[in-house]
């Protein structure tokens, strides 16, 4: 440090001694990252995770077969078949989602006026083959009876907003 004069010296090692101490100081304060599998981070409740098809509290299934969901769909990764019933209404003899194609745009549960389909707070799902992950009218049937609670809840904090 010949070349550097005496004032320049102690402006250098200044600025070392204040690194030193701002990096002393977040050695030592509590940190901001979660250690995620054990820790979890607050979700919006608008978060759009795995897909369920919800139920009547009486068991019936929401779905009324309007296909709205499956129109709107911009990944055309939802499959629709339905038949009417003996009552006259109609509803879902099969109901697909072929979720290595959807992008969690959330349309199909915009366009649903019964909210039947909804993106349910999970967003630990992970399998191990590709069949998986193509989920039938039962799959996600017993995604919403898992999720129902809390997908209550967050459709109740989000109803000002919608």
């Amino acid at each position: 440090m010949a070349w550097l004069d005496r004032s320049a010296r102690s402006i250098f090692l200044w600025d070392i001694v204040v690194g030193f101490i701002v990096g002393l100081k977040y050695f030592f304060a509590p940190k901001k990252t979660l250690n995620f599998p054990f820790e979890r981070g607050p979700l919006s409740p608008r978060f759009r995770g795995e897909h369920v098809l919800r139920r009547y509290p009486s068991g019936e299934e929401r779905c009324i077969a309007c296909k709205l969901c499956e129109a709107i769909c911009p990944a055309q990764c939802i499959i629709i078949e339905a038949e009417p019933r003996e009552d006259g209404s109609r509803r879902t003899t099969r109901y697909d989602i072929d979720m290595t194609k959807c992008i969690y745009c959330g349309l199909c549960q915009e366009a649903c006026p019964v909210d039947a389909i909804i993106e349910g707070p999970n967003m630990d799902f992970s399998t191990e083959t590709r069949e998986e992950l193509f989920y039938d009218k039962a799959r996600l049937l017993a995604n919403g009876d898992r999720w129902e609670v809390e997908i209550a809840k967050n459709l109740e904090l989000d109803a000002p907003y919608r």
